[in-house]
């Protein structure tokens, strides 16, 4: 019984994880299947938004300038990436590769060395560790994150209704015809990838915060863990959930999940070093479940007129 009062103490903090990394994950999914891109620079924003948080907050900055101010670092690294993409032709996914490896320089400097702590007890923080439990509704971090992620749900759902919006959505649909049709693609590529971007930031101003401490490290890892969450919500909610805003909230529920797993999996005395290993199999998994169903699963076509002709 022990063991199941563990697993049941772990499990709100799982969620509120999770859910931290869901803002995070619709990032992702703004240029995973939004701009058809894969955006390898999620791994160095993740860890610029909580060094800039972290950072601001220490020079005595209120926590919403400070993340504010992080959300437009990541923004800042998604315009490099878009630049690096559109203005010097360089192919999308080096691009984010060219990005993250300059960010791991600039993150170092903005914190001066490679990790620095936050103290719940001398700053005001949005969200910690410490409030999931025994804490006021309204200081709740599982409540507090998951009334971000609606009101950002239904601000990218408004955003990718205009005319600017849908113009994204045809670019990654079809680059070609937008161009045809008169989109500035490239414009629209820079964009999506500050959006995107913006977001990682904004969660890992969040998880910094959450953890008490933001680590030069703390980003590895990262596009798996957000891949991960947008494949694991489109296989569960993908036959519910046809709205866009229901998708971006079954990408978000992707997270939790995915942590709720996670947390199983500690549980049962699995190696800790074996995460990464465990993540990557999951992903892989998830994006072969698709080609699987086609490729064996599918009731083969008919050809031909019918048996009695």
């Amino acid at each position: 019984m022990s063991f199941f009062a563990t697993l049941l103490n772990a499990m709100p903090g799982a969620v509120a994880q999770g859910l931290i990394w869901g803002i995070m994950a619709i990032g992702v999914y703004v240029t995973f299947r939004i701009l058809d891109i894969a955006d390898l620079t999620v791994d160095g924003t993740m860890c610029t938004g909580a060094a800039v948080c972290i950072m601001m907050m220490l020079s005595g900055h209120n926590v919403i300038v400070s993340l504010i101010v992080a959300t437009l670092a990541g923004m800042g690294a998604g315009l490099i990436t878009g630049i690096f993409h559109t203005f010097m032709g360089i192919p999308a996914i080096l691009s984010g590769i060219l990005t993250q490896l300059a960010l791991w320089s600039v993150n170092l400097k903005i914190m001066g060395k490679s990790n620095q702590a936050l103290n719940v007890d001398k700053y005001n923080l949005l969200v910690s560790l410490r409030y999931i439990k025994g804490v006021p509704i309204f200081k709740n971090t599982i409540v507090i994150v998951a009334i971000m992620i609606v009101v950002l749900i239904a601000i990218l759902y408004w955003f990718f209704g205009t005319e600017l919006g849908c113009s994204i959505r045809a670019t990654g649909c079809n680059s070609n015809m937008a161009r045809a049709q008169g989109i500035n693609t490239n414009f629209n590529k820079v964009l999506g990838l500050m959006i995107s971007n913006g977001l990682v930031a904004l969660s890992s101003a969040l998880l910094a915060q959450y953890q008490g401490f933001a680590d030069i490290n703390m980003g590895r890892g990262a596009i798996v863990i957000g891949l991960a969450a947008v494949i694991i919500g489109e296989a569960i909610f993908g036959r519910i959930f046809r709205n866009f805003a229901l998708t971006l909230l079954s990408v978000g529920f992707g997270a939790v999940i995915y942590y709720l797993v996670l947390q199983v999996v500690i549980w049962l005395g699995v190696d800790t070093d074996l995460l990464k290993m465990f993540s990557a199999i999951v992903v892989a998994i998830f994006l072969a479940i698709p080609y699987w169903k086609s490729r064996y699963f599918a009731k083969p076509v008919r050809r031909g007129g019918s048996a009695d002709a």
